[in-house]
């Protein structure tokens, strides 16, 4: 299994199939950074994965563009020819599992929220949600 970290690039789309099943269809971006050997240029890296999540599409309304995506599933390559000839290809990544860590729209309280898509057949529909009102923080007189 493979984990990605990004940013969605624009607001991820349910898409409906023949045989009536839905996938939630989204890309992300992945920043890099990296200095060329013998300069202090900064070399600035982005690279665009296109992702598929067959579990539920109840996620796609929490996967805004903008927000900060951890993404567990495994990666593959497409290859394909383009219009004008040339050989292309693209990331794909099959999402088991995501995790929101924020940055995207706002809800309508005005905060973001965290939420995990768990895998797993009992778990499948169900979605945990916390707001980032709801969470404290620690008191001063913690045991350790």
């Amino acid at each position: 299994m493979e984990i990605l970290i990004g940013r969605v690039v624009s607001d991820a789309k349910v898409a409906a199939l023949k045989d009536e099943r839905k996938v939630v269809n989204f890309s992300i971006a992945i920043n890099d950074s990296y200095k060329q050997k013998g300069t202090e240029q900064v070399k600035k890296v982005v690279t665009y994965v296109n992702c598929s999540y067959w579990i539920g599409e109840g996620i796609a309304a929490h996967l805004k563009k903008g927000t900060i995506v951890e993404l567990f599933g495994r990666i593959s390559v497409s290859a394909y020819t383009a219009m004008d000839g040339g050989a292309k290809a693209s990331l794909n990544f099959h999402v088991n599992n995501i995790k929101l860590h924020g940055g995207g729209a706002k809800t309508e309280e005005g905060a973001n929220e965290t939420e995990t898509a768990p895998t797993g057949k009992d778990n499948r529909k169900k979605m945990a949600s916390v707001s980032a009102e709801s969470i404290t923080e620690p008191s001063d007189d913690l045991p350790f």
